[in-house]
């Protein structure tokens, strides 16, 4: 559909659901210039979850011990340079 700036200020909200509801852009002539109002493709939502990437291995025997290690040997306060 092609209509002019004038036409699409008049019927915008139609327009405008128009395309939302078939797909098909709609161009606007302005001062020579044609513009097209389009729908957004819908994209799938993907997850951060599913982009993570498997690390086998990375923890080494039990998680827990992990838990229970002391770690204070290693800890640096912020700002600390010892």
């Amino acid at each position: 559909m092609r209509m002019t700036a004038t036409e699409l200020r008049s019927q915008l909200y139609t327009v405008l659901d128009r395309i939302a509801e078939t797909g098909e852009p709609v161009e606007i002539v302005r001062k020579g210039t044609t513009l097209r109002i389009s729908a957004e493709e819908k994209r799938p939502r993907v997850f951060s979850f599913d982009r993570l990437v498997s690390h086998p291995g990375t923890i080494v025997g039990d998680p827990d011990d992990l838990v229970q290690t002391d770690w204070s040997s290693e800890w640096r306060p912020f700002g600390g340079d010892k």
